[in-house]
């Protein structure tokens, strides 16, 4: 029997109309979060009632910040603790609302949590769970819950941070596209948090964990590898997993010598949607503003087994097919729906996904408290106006001034969270790479993203006492505590007041290990 469809469907006034009118919802909130009206909930047509109103409903919605219909009140994703493996649903604060983290962070205090299923909104209940072995990788692990901080819709929640050996599926699935059956998919994902490994994926899949051939994938992929030459610039790329190759245009390579990439750009919107027949196309946006751009819209490969297509209906979450696993990402929201979405109704989903506010100011500014958003400012005679910031993914200090980029600026703006060791210390999440932290390696700090082990999690913690030199505040290392952060010739360390490696010169000590925290210096 096939379930009914959520609470509150709308009534049938015309499928353009209900487009136009979803679309006037999203630009009134929009509108609202520029003008700095405060938004006590989400908008009232979300993602799922948009598509639904234009005709192609969602038979799978998955996040880990939101709820993605408005009515939805139910559980976003279940963890696991490790300290006795219990395990908690962490909901929506209220229906058609946001994630409830204090729920996460009350449930795992003192220990850590893996994510271990990922709930469907949709009526479908197609659940994701983490992933078996497959024909290209072994069984798969939950990934770390507190991994991947960020501010979604004025609320501090937590994504989904993959990392090589991670991912999530369900085989066994309702409603899905079949065997040439049409459909649309997109994923909110970051293009900080990519590498050019197979495969980041998240769309319709084999049953049974193996590659069975062309066709037998309808995914969006998102990350650098090129699998078919050429593809124009660096990368990331929104591309097609189709099984056996990632598809940047019917003929594989890319065709669009635009299409460069997303870059760095810390949320990002990737759609696909595929008629199953003779027809696909891919489409990215930046998810803090801005609208859509389709990189590719025709014929299916021309290779074939793809045309018609023969999907099987499972689903995957960061994994091949065949549970290739060897690939990074973050991912935020993501629904598939039955037919193939309309291009408004794609742009009103465009329009609500930026008035969430992925990753806007925490509201908290210039404090270690948690969620405080802040710059370190180096206090040494010869470096006052010298701050921490990254670059190349290692931690220096160089001057940042009001004339300094905007980019610059941002790569010396931190965000305070717990200490991912201990909750009496303090952890540095950069601001535009969200999920990456400041840690020691071979005592130099580097900004790398959080894989949750042990080891991780004690060179990314920092303990705060007053400043050595009697100014500011001075950061001892959670797992080498005589070690302080300290600038020196330029680079950041942690180090002793006199030892054998050069950074910890007894000479300036006391000044280079004390920080002024300041205000963020990006808004």
């Amino acid at each position: 029997m096939i379930p009914k469809p959520p609470r509150s469907r709308p009534r049938r006034f015309g499928r353009a109309r209900n487009v136009l009118l979803a679309v006037l919802s999203a630009f009134v909130t929009v509108l609202a979060l520029a003008v700095g009206v405060p938004q006590a909930s989400a908008a009232t047509s979300l993602p799922c009632d948009i598509y639904a109103t234009a005709g192609t409903p969602c038979v799978a919605a998955h996040s880990l910040v939101r709820a993605l219909y408005s009515s939805y009140g139910g559980s976003l994703y279940q963890v696991r603790r490790a300290s006795d493996s219990a395990t908690a649903n962490i909901g929506v604060l209220a229906a058609g609302g946001y994630a409830n983290a204090a729920a996460q962070d009350s449930f795992c205090s003192g220990t850590t949590c893996l994510i271990t299923k990922i709930y469907d909104q949709s009526a479908r209940h197609n659940d994701l769970t983490v992933e078996g072995a497959g024909g290209a990788g072994a069984a798969d692990v939950g990934a770390p819950a507190d991994a991947l901080p960020v501010t979604v819709g004025g609320h501090q929640v937590y994504g989904l941070e993959i990392s090589a050996g991670m991912g999530y599926r369900d085989n066994s699935t309702s409603g899905v596209a079949t065997n040439g059956g049409a459909e649309g998919m997109y994923m909110v994902t970051s293009g900080t948090h990519v590498n050019g490994s197979c495969c980041f994926d998240y769309g319709n899949a084999e049953t049974n964990n193996l590659d069975t051939g062309n066709g037998h994938m309808d995914a969006i992929n998102f990350g650098t590898e090129c699998w078919f030459s050429p593809c124009y610039g660096q990368g990331p790329w929104v591309q097609a997993d189709l099984e056996n190759g990632l598809f940047q245009s019917d003929s594989g390579y890319s065709k669009n010598t635009a299409n460069t990439g997303t870059g760095a750009t810390p949320f990002v919107t990737a759609l696909l949607k595929n008629n199953g027949q003779d027809h696909f196309a891919l489409k990215y946006g930046n998810a803090q503003s801005g609208s859509l751009t389709t990189t590719y819209s025709g014929g299916e490969p021309t290779t074939s087994g793809y045309s018609p297509m023969h999907q099987e209906g499972a689903i995957v979450l960061g994994t091949g097919g065949d549970n290739s696993n060897g690939s990074i990402g973050s991912f935020f929201e993501g629904v598939m729906t039955s037919g193939i979405p309309t291009d408004a109704a794609d742009n009103s989903v465009q329009a609500n996904i930026v008035s969430v506010g992925y990753g806007a100011s925490t509201g908290s500014t210039g404090t270690l408290t948690p969620g405080s958003e802040i710059s370190l400012r180096a206090t040494t005679a010869c470096c006052t106006t010298d701050y921490v910031r990254h670059q190349n993914n290692a931690a220096v200090v160089s001057p940042i001034t009001s004339s300094s980029s905007a980019l610059d600026k941002s790569d010396a703006t931190w965000i305070v969270r717990r200490g991912l060791a201990s909750s009496s210390c303090v952890s540095f999440e950069s601001r535009n790479y969200p999920g990456d932290f400041l840690r020691h390696y071979n005592y130099q700090l580097l900004r790398q993203p959080m894989v949750g082990t042990t080891q991780f999690r004690a060179d990314a913690t920092f303990c705060p006492t007053t400043g050595k030199s009697g100014t500011g505040t001075s950061f001892a290392s959670y797992n080498y505590p005589a070690k302080f952060l300290r600038h020196y010739n330029l680079n950041v360390y942690i180090a002793s007041d006199g030892g054998s490696n050069t950074w910890d010169s007894a000479t300036s000590w006391t000044d280079d290990v004390s920080w002024v925290v300041t205000a963020p210096w990006a808004p």
